[in-house]
């Protein structure tokens, strides 16, 4: 079977699955939680090498004050609960995004889990959190600038290798499947860079309500499409 190597998730629609049951909006971050536990089990057994999901973007700081801070708490908890977790399942973690936006334990808490699950040999897990496609590639091109200035690089020496080198993303391979659960059709500033080539899903079904069915759904839709990647196909 063609199994995507690398699939990246935008998460959405917790709040409208805790609306639809009288819930809290919180209760839906929860619930989602959970669901990125199972699904990381099954994206691993099923081939799948690389999972980066979007958790919390650059924009999600403008949400209301306690929703915000219970995504935070959710994270902790994850963070706090992941070294464990991540050891039993041989899975590596990383977090993508700007860090010192976030605070100083959670920050601690990332280089741990990061140090301690580096040389896993498992999925590959990547959590964008304080994510923002531009903001990346702002923050790749001050890094570039900056080598330009102290003359350890020439401008016309900067290729895309360079660019990718100072991304979040560094080392791992380009999304081959982007999902979006809840019937947004649209990428939300997320892996702007990485996603130039990867195939486009969208599904009605809100996250927490995401299982290894949906996923299944979505990888054979993957593997009905063509990639030619600019490509003429031979008739």
């Amino acid at each position: 079977m063609n199994i995507p190597k690398h699939v990246a998730i935008i998460l959405d629609g917790n709040g409208r699955w805790a609306k639809a049951k009288g819930l809290p909006r919180t209760a839906g971050h929860v619930q989602g939680a959970k669901t990125v536990e199972a699904i990381c089990e099954d994206a691993y057994n099923i081939g799948i090498q690389y999972l980066t999901i979007y958790a919390f973007s650059t924009e999600n700081w403008k949400r209301a004050d306690s929703e915000v801070q219970t995504l935070m708490n959710l994270l902790r908890n994850y963070m706090k609960n992941s070294i464990k977790r991540a050891q039993k399942n041989n899975m590596c973690v990383r977090v993508l995004g700007d860090k010192t936006g976030l605070a100083p334990d959670l920050q601690a808490s990332i280089e741990e889990l990061e140090q301690a699950t580096k040389y896993n040999t498992g999925l590959h897990f990547q959590i964008a959190i304080n994510y923002g496609g531009r903001d990346e590639l702002r923050r790749a091109i001050t890094k570039l600038a900056n080598q330009v200035a102290a003359g350890t690089i020439q401008p016309d020496q900067i290729q895309e290798e360079q660019i990718e080198e100072q991304l979040d993303t560094a080392g791992l391979p380009d999304p081959d499947l982007m999902i979006r659960t809840s019937g947004e059709q649209r990428i939300s500033n997320y892996l702007l860079w990485q996603s130039a080539y990867a195939e486009l899903y969208f599904t009605p079904v809100l996250w927490p309500d995401f299982d290894k069915k949906e996923l299944m759904k979505a990888v054979e839709a993957y593997q009905s499409r063509d990639r030619r990647y600019g490509l003429v196909k031979e008739e």
